[in-house]
């Protein structure tokens, strides 16, 4: 399960200033010894009054930390990576330095306080340890290394990884805008939404060889750092890269760390990047950053046992009927329970549902429309501008609704994932050519998918959120030298049903979707037929439905609907989140409504309430939702066809969130499904635990700066002042 990281990469510089202040400098009037000046100090020795075992910790470990400096240096490389932002933002610059000075004494406080606790850790399996550390021989980069189990420990490898991918995500920032630069084609603008985790790399991930070693390097195209010693990184590497287009980008990287006075360009020999002296500080951050968080693990820990209550999970049920008691009280009425819907998401937890006066049921629904094409938008203007299409109260007539059947059968759609190959990121690739057979290919040889990194290098990245990532681009794909040209296939209103299906059950692995028509664009209106009640001229809005379909979900031996979809909504392994996940992709490729695409599970929709939407939208949102999780539906509306699918839906008046099954309370059974990925026991412990966590945590670290931070720290602020001052040049 993974933690929750409090303390993070805190003021640990992340190198991106050249991205971010290239050109800018804060020291031109300044000189490297003026940098090199020591604008504060920390030593947790020279605490008064500390008591029990705060007092041992001290007595015994205070010779491993001894005094901290911090240097004016490192306060302008802060500012450059942390505290410029905050002035773009309007924080005066004397705010801002007074903030990280604060910031970068804290940190080592914290620091001095976890080298202390994991040395007594590792004296209980190492006598030397103290030893160890200590040895002055050691430099503080081996001293950290030892601490945290050596270069060949995870710690180790992962902050390595941390400085080496950083320094080559800032060159490859520049290296991009000299390639780009060489080419005369205009930069792409075109965007469409992507789906969440796109090209997320997992928390503890890093490259390693077979043997486990690191197997990632800085690129620069100087000896030793030329691509073809980069390890990992030669697949992340820009397109069209050289070593003349690299080393030229690292120059102008190196610049403005120059311009600021971090590196010294007569001292150091700038191709040996890994041994600037401001690297190495920068990885002895990432270092102590990693000591920072590995005592935090410890501490977190024991306060997991408390939380699990030793496998009885008291604590868990006593919070989750905590909430439901709430939001029984606050999404009694129908308004509220809306708002509670939209917020619902994996750390968002909807318990109940109110009693509506009629059949409540409320849900989510999918909308994928396929649009009237700018000409046919023209046509149908005309029609509804045309006073022979309205009657006296100026409602639309029969007439008025068997021509637009004219227009609905003209509709088709194509994908509309373009942006994906020639927008301002490229994530289209050639699934043969990734070595990648597992795929919907559709017909004509359909063989592009998109998001190479999240499909194919499932070790190193997260998977896609409710997307299942294999609904290959439908259409002829060229690439070109800079670009590529697609030709779309168009599908109509039928085309569309087919591809939806067969897509669906492609990722259920079974045949469990299906549909019926239930109407005809080519029908004719007449009085007698597009009312349900001709004398009030009461819309029969069935008569807009085109087609009804379901998903048949299969419930496991033993378990109804309602226990099925909390426990197994966003189970990866489910068949709801495996049908959820194909539509949200089919969302992606083919709606134009990309309002959708934002939303957690689509639109939230109460059975029998006015929606706001087109009536047309609304009959048929309310029908899907009465059918409950699986139900799909097409109807005809003014903006074209609208395919909706229903992912999830609430039972009336009951503690839990369910389905359309009824009110049956649901009893969490924490022992059997809190350690399984994905079910809502797991879920809601991963955001108590987080929580929780956190809290206590934070507690813990306010403690620790409150109760050592007060003596231990010195700070000489005229040697600063300087900065300080900036707003008044």
């Amino acid at each position: 399960m993974k933690k929750k990281r409090i303390i993070g990469a805190l003021l640990a510089a992340a190198i991106a200033v050249t991205a971010t202040a290239s050109g800018c400098s804060l020291v031109s009037s300044n000189t490297s010894a003026d940098l090199g000046q020591v604008i504060a100090t920390v030593n947790l020795s020279d605490v008064k009054g500390l008591e029990g075992d705060d007092k041992e910790l001290v007595d015994n470990y205070k010779t491993a930390v001894g005094t901290s400096v911090i240097t004016k240096r490192e306060l302008v490389s802060a500012y450059l990576n942390v505290g410029y932002s905050y002035t773009q933002s309007g924080t005066s610059s004397s705010d801002v330095f007074e903030m990280l000075v604060d910031g970068l004494t804290e940190n080592a406080v914290l620091t001095q306080y976890a080298t202390m606790y994991l040395l007594r850790e590792k004296a209980k399996t190492d006598a030397g340890a103290l030893k160890q550390f200590t040895d002055p021989e050691k430099t503080d980069v081996q001293k950290y290394e030892y601490l945290l189990g050596g270069e060949d420990s995870d710690d180790v490898k992962l902050a390595k990884y941390s400085l080496y991918s950083t320094l080559n995500a800032a060159i490859d920032t520049y290296e991009q805008a000299i390639i780009d630069d060489s080419h005369t084609h205009s930069a792409a603008t075109d965007t469409r939404t992507t789906p969440a985790n796109v090209d997320t790399e997992k928390e503890d991930y890093y490259p390693k060889t077979s043997e486990g070693k690191l197997d990632y390097n800085v690129y620069t195209g100087y000896a030793g750092y030329q691509l073809s010693d980069s390890g990992a990184y030669k697949d992340d590497a820009i397109e069209g890269t050289s070593k003349a287009t690299r080393i030229r980008a690292y120059g102008q990287f190196m610049s403005a760390i120059i311009n600021n006075d971090l590196v010294d360009p007569e001292e150091e020999d700038l191709r040996k990047v890994l041994d600037l002296g401001y690297i190495v500080d920068e990885y002895l951050s990432r270092l102590e950053t990693r000591v920072i968080n590995k005592y935090y693990d410890l501490y977190e820990e024991g306060q997991e046992q408390i939380l699990t209550d030793g496998g009885t999970y008291g604590y868990l049920d006593e919070v989750y009927n905590d909430l439901v008691n709430l939001q029984t009280e606050s999404n009694a009425q129908t308004s509220s329970f809306s708002t509670a819907m939209d917020n619902m998401s994996d750390t968002s937890f909807v318990l109940y549902s109110p009693n509506t006066d009629g059949e409540g049921i409320f849900g989510y629904v999918y909308n994928i429309l396929l649009p009237f094409s700018a000409s046919q938008s023209a046509r149908l203007t005309e029609l509804q501008a045309g006073s022979n299409y309205k009657d006296e109260d100026g409602n639309y007539t029969p007439a008025y609704y068997t021509a637009r059947n004219e227009l609905m059968k003209e509709i088709t759609t194509v994908d509309q994932r373009a942006a994906w190959f020639n927008g301002e990121t490229v994530y289209a690739f050639d699934a043969e050519e990734s070595g990648l057979s597992d795929y919907y290919k559709g017909e004509g040889g359909r063989n592009w998918l998109f998001f190479e990194n999240n499909l194919t290098k499932t070790d190193r990245y997260e998977p896609l959120a409710r997307y299942d990532g294999r609904y290959s681009y439908n259409g002829a794909v060229h690439k070109n030298e800079n670009d590529y040209t697609l030709v779309p296939n168009k599908l109509d209103i039928d085309g569309m049903l087919e591809e939806f299906v067969n897509y669906v059950n492609y990722v259920l692995g079974n045949s469990k979707a299906s549909y019926v028509k239930t109407g005809d664009y080519y029908k004719t209106y007449d009085n007698s037929n597009l009312y349900s009640n001709a004398d009030e001229k009461e819309i029969d809005y069935q008569n807009f439905i085109y087609a009804d379909g379901k998903v048949a979900f299969t419930y496991p031996a033993g378990v109804n609907a309602e226990q099925y979809n909390r426990t197994y909504l966003r189970n990866r392994d489910s068949e709801q989140y495996k049908a959820l996940s194909a539509v949200n992709e089919l969302q992606y490729a083919y709606t134009t409504d990309t309002a959708v695409l934002s939303e957690y599970l689509g639109y939230n929709v109460t059975l029998g309430d006015t929606t706001g939407y087109i009536k047309e939208f609304e009959y048929a949102a309310h029908k899907a939702i009465e059918g409950g999780a699986g139900t799909f539906n097409v109807c005809a509306g003014d903006y074209g066809w609208h395919i909706l699918y229903v992912p999830y839906t609430f039972g009336t008046n009951h503690n839990g969130t369910g389905s359309s099954q009824g009110g049956e309370e649901y009893t969490p059974d924490w022992v059997n499904n809190v350690d399984k990925e994905g079910t809502f026991e797991n879920l809601f412990f991963e955001w108590v635990k987080s929580n929780d966590i956190s809290e206590v945590s934070t507690t813990r670290r306010s403690k620790i700066i409150t109760q050592y931070k007060d003596g231990s720290v010195k700070t000489y602020q005229e040697r600063y002042q300087d900065l300080l001052d900036l707003d008044n040049d």
